[in-house]
């Protein structure tokens, strides 16, 4: 393809459009128009504040001298700064799985979740998840607490639906014998 032989339309003129914007404005060398420009190689115009110390200078002392750098008590030298600084190595203590894990009641949980109460059900369930992760990361005391409160709430979660089973038995066998 020959570049000469532009596919520009003829009405474009060769140039980039400008979407309908305005060009940018003109460069400033003065940010701050109005103003006198600070700095060096720049001239200070007007009344301001004197001229400044370049670099870092002292603050003058309250006083004179005296309120410095104090000597030591006893008039002895300061006690001499140890060579080496001897750093204690890190020790991570990290838990393993307990040696005798406490029973989850998962499948328990499950069942009761299912079968017979679902929020108790639920409840239980969550409790057996504790108990794993208590297990697994070697922390007895919350494994043996989620472990009790699994077996307690799947326990009333039977009994409860033991009572419901037992009612609608009842319930059943009084409408069938009328």
């Amino acid at each position: 393809m020959d570049p000469s032989k532009s596919m520009n339309p003829p009405e474009w003129g060769g140039e980039k459009s400008s979407m309908g914007q305005a060009p940018p404005p003109p460069y400033q060398d003065n940010p701050n128009p109005g103003y006198p420009q600070v700095g060096p190689g720049y001239p200070q115009v007007g009344p301001g504040y004197p001229p400044q110390a370049q670099g870092y200078v002292p603050p003058t002392q309250y006083g004179g001298a005296g309120y410095g750098q104090q000597p030591y008590p006893m008039g002895q030298a300061y006690p001499a700064q140890p060579g080496t600084i001897t750093v204690q190595p890190a020790m991570l203590v990290t838990r393993s799985p307990l040696a005798k894990p406490f029973n989850d009641y998962l499948g328990y949980s499950i069942f009761t979740m299912l079968c017979c109460c679902l929020p108790l059900g639920i409840a239980a369930l969550v409790y057996s998840i504790f108990t794993r992760e208590a297990n697994r990361s070697g922390d007895q005391v919350e494994a043996e607490r989620s472990s009790r409160m699994a077996r307690t709430l799947n326990h009333v979660a039977l009994g409860i639906g033991i009572g419901f089973l037992i009612l609608y038995i009842v319930y059943a066998v009084v409408v069938a014998s009328r």
